[in-house]
């Protein structure tokens, strides 16, 4: 089971992110949260129903420890911030309104919906076997692994369905009508006549020469600009499955034994290939209904025993199964339960190569069966897979041995903690080397992306005592601990050693402020008469910017255009200065093959402005209370404390 867990993460993940999260709400905290006296603080209500702040501080933290998956090279401050808490705290909110007001409505969902949910949802398609059936070991495994049953996970889906189903008679009835949809983007995408000019501080860029003095002056003002950050430089040492698989020797006759007791592991697996003649009774048809058929298939089946050949012919020109029918009624080569019929498949898989079967029934009807062809089921030769076997007998050993060699990995960093080297000569484990910030460098992966290996290397123990960091889970099964060799506090970089760098600020000011200033007197001269070049001309609207910068085109289409023409002047940020004239307003262009992709984008948005009120309608239907912010970030002050 672990093995698969651990082959299966990033399908986990996934799974947890589509259903697990939201479940605080709907099931509770107290599977996932170990409550103290100190945080039972009501931090909002739902319907009379309280939402503690342990809640939120596991919710928040389920979330960030998703987030951090995600990715990786997040700052941990950002997790942290008031606001991300926040964002927390009304997703727990919402969750409430919506299961409130699904209980109200007596919301209910079938168990063939639920697995109909299940079945589509694409992170389980890779619990299918090669045969096309599914994993059901594997599915229950790896809900094991998270304290989940199926029961349980199953019950989450069908609290999910039925809080889905409160706001969808309102996104799946969104109405459009042409007239309304056509006032919106004439509005929208209503198109500018335009003349401008361009002032790029890079053309200013010659025309500026800082001195020293204006260099000094500008790096004393922006220091912060100029600070290197703290760095530590660190040897670290990675405990994984791998690094204990490569201690383990299996002898030859091991692997045989595997070999010899895991037949169904190295099979290939069985296939039939056959054609059938379908003569359709439904399930709820009437006694006469069925007898015809059943004595129109057996009439068949007789004719078919004296000319088993004219197999093909017969489907073609008697079977209700309409695509089956039309090459003779094959079903080309299926897995054991490849058939929607079981009761067909059953049959196939009892038959021999050309043999015809009798009349079978099915929920679909009445089926006569030829086996034409069977490939599979053979054990594939010990040399062929002997690679394959060495690793999975290495891989349970590894596994076997796991926990033991995490011991050894966590006691000895910690009672040896001024070197790795005995955890390295003990359990025959590589050095590496590496330079960290903080924060994690942008693309750093695995054990250089850890936040929490990150916290620790530059804790005072680390850096000032010179210590082994702790073992510290970075991953499913891998766990790490870095030493300090170096570290270098942060500190403002001399002037000496940024001075070009400076330089090029001071130079991009300085033609920031000329093109400024020939943009404002551009401006100036054409609101007083008129004159002034304006060399580029264009029709902008917000779906065809023809190259002007979104700023630019954002103020040319916000102008007040009541009185023609119509001066603006906007800064790009980090390129320059546009000066424009709006000369015309034309309205949008029709294309007609557009309407329906425009009418169903306007639909769906409306869609979710109706949900939206109708969302804030049922939080005032539930009485939602929340506390204010100043409360709600002493309330997450004292907890981070007590924690």
């Amino acid at each position: 089971m672990f093995d698969f867990v651990r082959s299966h993460t990033k399908l986990l993940q996934l799974l947890l992110l589509v259903l697990i999260l939201p479940s605080f709400v709907v099931f509770g905290i107290q599977g996932y949260s170990r409550f103290n006296e100190g945080n039972l603080h009501t931090v909002a209500k739902v319907d009379g129903q309280p939402i503690m702040q342990t809640e939120w501080d596991e919710a928040h933290r389920q979330q960030s420890e998703r987030l951090r998956r995600q990715f990786p090279n997040i700052d941990s401050k950002l997790l942290d911030s008031p606001e991300a808490r926040k964002e927390t705290l009304e997703a727990l909110v919402r969750e409430r309104v919506m299961q409130a007001a699904a209980e109200r409505a007596h919301l209910s969902v079938s168990t063939d919906r639920i697995a109909r949910e299940l079945q589509a949802m694409p992170e389980l398609a890779t619990m299918k076997r090669p045969d096309g059936s599914f994993d059901v070991a594997a599915y229950k495994a790896i809900l094991e692994a998270q304290g989940m049953s199926a029961a349980s996970f199953e019950a989450r889906v069908a609290q999910d369905l039925k809080t889905r189903q409160v706001l969808r008679a309102l996104t799946d009835s969104a109405i459009a009508p042409n007239a309304v949809v056509g006032s919106a983007l004439d509005a929208l995408l209503q198109r500018r006549e335009i003349r401008y000019a361009r002032f790029d501080n890079q053309a200013y860029l010659p025309k500026v020469n800082p001195g020293d003095a204006d260099i000094e002056a500008y790096y004393k003002s922006h220091e912060a600009d100029f600070r290197a950050p703290e760095q530590a430089t660190i040897d670290y040492v990675v405990l994984d499955m791998e690094s204990v698989k490569k201690g383990i020797k299996v002898s030859e006759d091991e692997l045989r034994k595997y070999y010899a007791e895991n037949d169904a592991r190295y099979k290939v697996a069985e296939e039939r290939r056959a054609r059938h003649i379908l003569i359709k009774a439904d399930a709820d048809a009437s006694a006469d209904v069925k007898q015809k058929a059943k004595a129109k298939a057996e009439a068949l089946l007789a004719e078919l025993r004296k000319h088993p050949d004219t197999f093909a012919e017969v489907a073609k020109k008697n079977s209700d199964d309409a695509e089956s029918a039309a090459i003779g009624g094959d079903l080309n080569f299926f897995a054991r339960d490849g058939l929607a019929s079981k009761a067909l498949s059953d049959a196939a898989f009892a038959m021999k190569v050309g043999e015809i079967s009798n009349v079978i029934e099915s929920e679909f009807g009445y089926h006569i069966v030829k086996l034409e062809a069977t490939r599979g089921g053979d054990k594939k030769p010990f040399e062929e897979v002997r690679a394959a076997v060495e690793d999975e007998v290495r891989k349970q050993l590894a596994q076997a041995r796991w926990a033991a060699a995490a011991e050894e990995f966590t006691n000895a960093v910690y009672e040896q903690s001024d070197s790795l080297q005995p955890v390295i000569d003990k359990l025959k484990l590589e050095k590496k080397s590496a330079t960290v910030q903080r924060t994690a460098a942008p693309g750093a992966t695995g054990v250089l992306a850890s936040a929490k290996l990150l916290e620790q290397v530059f804790a005072s123990d680390s850096i000032q005592n010179k210590r082994n960091t702790s073992a510290v889970e970075v991953g499913p099964q891998q766990l790490a601990s870095a030493h300090v060799t170096q570290y270098q506090a942060a500190h403002t970089v001399p002037l000496a050693e940024v001075k070009d760098k400076v330089r090029a600020a001071v130079q991009a000011e300085q033609a920031a402020a000329l093109a400024r200033k020939d943009a404002d007197a551009r401006l100036a001269q054409l609101r007083k008469d008129g004159e002034g070049e304006l060399p580029t001309a264009a029709t902008v609207a917000r779906n065809k910017p023809e190259g002007l910068p979104r700023a630019a085109l954002d103020a040319v289409l916000r102008a007040d255009a009541g009185k023609l023409p119509a001066y603006v002047s906007v800064e790009v940020p980090g390129q320059g200065f546009i000066v424009a004239r709006i000369d015309k307003v034309l309205p949008r262009e029709v294309v007609e093959a557009d309407a329906p992709r425009l009418q169903g984008q306007y639909a769906q948005v409306w869609a979710q402005a109706e949900s939206q009120a109708y969302y804030q309608a049922l939080r005032k239907r539930f009485k939602v209370e929340e506390k204010g912010a100043a409360a709600l970030a002493a309330d997450a002050a004292a907890s981070a404390a007590s924690r």
